[in-house]
């Protein structure tokens, strides 16, 4: 691993323990090979996907009871895998797919130290299209939406890939994007469903953290 430094955590989530490599803190940067360079990713981004998140705990704690049976389902953003490790042991149909160069890598070693298969990975961008990457039943992301153009992005994103039935979770600590976002997915024909929650410990009504569930 060189060039960056890595951490452990332990998360208890749906009555299990999970063992997750994280990057040390978020002044970590590698890219020896300008792989994230050619990715878009810079160095101030670079980190963000190795961080354990309050909104990936969120989701990972929701997927751990959400019913799944018979779902295809799609992780954007996966980051260091916990939401699809949590469904990989649920034994969900579930592919996980980021954009960062080392988010694969994480994820496999991750899944190792869980003692889970590894879930299937895509390196997707969302803004290229992926005509082989076909329909999903579930679409989940947590903390997506923290710059502007995400919504547009992420919305079109769901529009090529999401059966006619189809459902989108995500998790949002309240980046002030999300509004964006749940205006494009009405125009899809989607209702919205939005519970506020605390995101950590110190969090005080009225929270700014929400679990957005959009169907149609």
């Amino acid at each position: 691993m060189s060039g960056y430094t890595t951490r452990l955590v332990t998360l208890r989530l749906g009555g299990f323990d999970y063992r997750i490599r994280a990057l040390s803190d978020r002044q970590q940067f590698s890219d020896p090979n300008g792989a994230a360079e050619r990715a878009g990713i810079s160095s101030a981004n670079w980190c963000l996907f190795g961080q354990v998140w309050p909104a990936g705990r969120v989701l990972a704690q929701a997927m751990s009871s959400f019913d799944v049976a018979g779902k295809r389902i799609l992780e954007l953003g996966c980051g260091l895998g916990l939401s699809s490790l949590v469904l990989n042991r649920r034994k969900a149909d579930i592919t996980a797919s980021d954009h960062h160069p080392l988010a694969e890598e994480f994820l496999t070693y991750n899944a190792a130290l869980n003692g889970l298969s590894v879930p299937a990975y895509l390196d997707i961008s969302w803004t290229t299209p992926q005509p082989d990457l076909g329909k999903f039943d579930l679409i989940i992301a947590s903390d997506v939406l923290y710059e502007r153009g995400h919504a547009e992005q992420l919305s079109s994103l769901v529009s090529r890939h999401a059966n006619a039935q189809a459902e989108v979770l995500i998790t949002d600590p309240g980046r002030g994007n999300s509004g964006a976002f749940t205006t494009a997915m009405k125009a899809q024909g989607y209702a919205v469903d939005e519970v506020r929650s605390a995101f950590d410990d110190g969090d005080m009504p009225p929270y700014r953290g929400r679990l957005l569930s959009y169907r149609r």
